[in-house]
């Protein structure tokens, strides 16, 4: 086949295939994550400490997955096979979460088709999530200053579908009948059918190199080696050192710190894999100072990721409940509010891409560390906004959306500053017989940061909901607040009916003190994402020596 070279948005073609295919897989996502935590509070009957707990082992394993599929593509099938088998998957897996809405009255069966379909969306992700996003850089020459460019564009397309997937699914799921929400996972579902169907129809046309070759054909490590590349396998000592790491971790996480079965593998997995990457005896100095940089910017990510991702659990808990979400008469559905941050992104993506253009031709760009550790410090100030707003706020009572839209697009800002420098960092600085799997264990960092959101969004503390669900049960406000507050003894009758109706009698803890409302709740992202991004501002120059001139 004649290789198609023609540009589009002063980029290959291919990119544009890419940005769709991203597009589709991100609404299939966004879409089905905009309804989760509600389908399960609302259809399921779960309390909301179980359904963040789910979520967030859930979001955590589909950031985990891509391990393996990037060490498959790497090893034996390509990129192109991965993705589309990936695709695949995942179409099936929203078809299960159709069918089990569609059986929400029987939990007996809509929870083992959730966990069915959870399941297969988590695997179907590990194949397509990294192999898309490492054959952008093979798009371009070594040095091409369009690489950056060219993930910021990869990103909006991300954020197109993130935008879409909320008000769509949302939409058509989100009425308040439970028995609607069957309808928002299948337009997950057709949302990956399409995107899938539309790279594996367009890919021998555009994803080829600058001299026309397909990319992804073939195994990245053969690939390498063709080029006279050496190594690149893990051998089998590697193999034996992440296995016995692996199964020395989880046991401590799970039995040693307390840490639930889900939570102990996504931390353990994460220290076995670095450890076996950066053993690699075929790896150069040059090559290990670069992935080293790579880890150490991958663990202060985990702090910022952690906090963004409240979006899909104790945001949307807030807009449910304490957000007054009416407008010229009209009640905006909660999910609805996840949309604002990708519109931010299509919208302020180029505003930012262009202030790097414009310190980059005075000299006074900042390195990607910096830009990472400047998305931390703008993600806590968004937090400030939102603490700001909720200080002082009754259990009963709302504020504007004003100050969630805020939230989310300061988020945005800090979102843009972190995740396609981070993208393109990975691509810059892995070895392209790693490529695939070094993406892969990037997205260990989302693996660990959506499990830790989860985790953080179970200290969401008692608020509107549950108060209704107390005055309604016969409790009143007084005796509510004794009881949270621990002034006042459960009597056996309240017990029993708080163990009914899931209603919380105390408040929940973090490091040993109560977080008795949403000001307290807000302020420890604060406190966390802006200590982070302070101490990688301070490692960064430092770091900058060992990307050896690759930043």
């Amino acid at each position: 086949m004649q290789a198609n070279n023609t540009q589009i948005w002063g980029h290959p073609r291919g990119l544009a295939l890419l940005f769709f295919t991203e597009m589709w897989e991100r609404f299939s996502y966004y879409g089905m994550r905009a309804i989760f935590t509600l389908y399960m509070i609302q259809a399921l009957a779960m309390k909301k400490n179980e359904a963040s707990e789910i979520y967030g082992s859930y979001t955590g394993l589909v950031y985990l997955t891509p391990l393996i599929g990037g060490y498959v593509a790497d090893r034996y099938w390509g990129n192109r096979r991965s993705i589309t088998f990936g695709g695949a998957l995942m179409a099936v897996g929203q078809l299960f979460m159709f069918f089990s809405a569609s059986s929400y009255q029987n939990t007996a069966t809509a929870i083992p088709l959730m966990w069915a379909g959870l399941c297969t969306l988590m695997v179907g992700n590990g194949f397509f999530k990294p192999n898309i996003s490492s054959m952008i850089g093979q798009m371009y020459v070594d040095g091409d200053k369009r690489k950056d460019a060219a993930y910021t564009i990869f990103y909006m397309g991300i954020n197109l579908g993130a935008f879409i997937a909320p008000l769509v699914c949302g939409a058509l799921g989100d009425t308040g009948n439970p028995a609607d929400f069957k309808w928002g996972f299948l337009a997950a579902a057709i949302g990956m059918v399409l995107g899938t169907v539309l790279f594996h129809t367009q890919k021998d046309k555009y994803v080829i190199d600058p001299n026309g070759k397909p990319i992804g054909a073939e195994p990245n490590q053969k690939v390498s080696a063709d080029s006279g590349a050496s190594g690149g396998g893990l051998s089998g000592s590697q193999l034996g050192l992440g296995g016995g790491l692996l199964v020395a971790g989880f046991l401590a996480f799970w039995k040693g710190i307390g840490f639930d079965a889900i939570g102990a593998l996504i931390y353990a997995s994460t220290i076995a894999m670095m450890v076996m990457i950066i053993t690699d005896k075929s790896l150069s100095k040059v090559e290990r100072d670069r992935i080293i940089v790579l880890y150490v910017s991958a663990f202060f990510v985990v702090f910022f990721w952690a906090a963004f991702e409240q979006a899909g659990a104790s945001l949307t808990f807030f807009a449910e409940e304490q957000t007054n979400r009416t407008i010229f008469g009209t009640t905006i559905p909660a999910s609805f509010f996840q949309s604002v941050n990708a519109v931010a992104v299509v919208l302020l993506a180029p505003v930012i891409a262009a202030v790097w253009s414009v310190l980059g031709k005075r000299k006074a760009e900042p390195n990607s560390l910096v830009k990472q550790a400047l998305g931390l410090v703008t993600l806590a100030i968004g937090y400030v906004v939102i603490a700001i707003g909720v200080k002082g706020l009754g259990l009963d009572a709302k504020v504007s959306m004003f100050w969630l839209i805020g939230l989310y697009v300061i988020h945005t800002i800090g979102e843009l500053c972190l995740s396609p420098i981070g993208l393109s960092l990975v691509s810059k600085l892995s070895p392209i017989r790693f490529v695939s799997l070094l993406f892969g264990v990037w997205f260990l960092a989302n693996s660990v940061a959506n499990k830790a959101a989860g985790q953080l969004s179970g200290l969401y503390p008692p608020a509107g909901a549950e108060y209704k669900l107390a005055l309604d049960n016969g409790i009143d406000e007084r005796t509510y607040t004794g009881l949270l507050e621990g002034s006042i003894s459960a009597t056996p009758e309240q017990v029993t009916v708080a163990a009914e109706k899931n209603i919380p009698l105390k408040y929940p803890t973090f490091l040993g003190s109560p977080v008795r409302d949403l000001y307290q709740f807000f302020m420890i992202f604060v406190g966390m994402a802006g200590i982070a991004g302070l101490i990688l501002f301070g490692l960064s120059f430092p770091l900058r020596k060992m990307m050896h001139g690759a930043d």
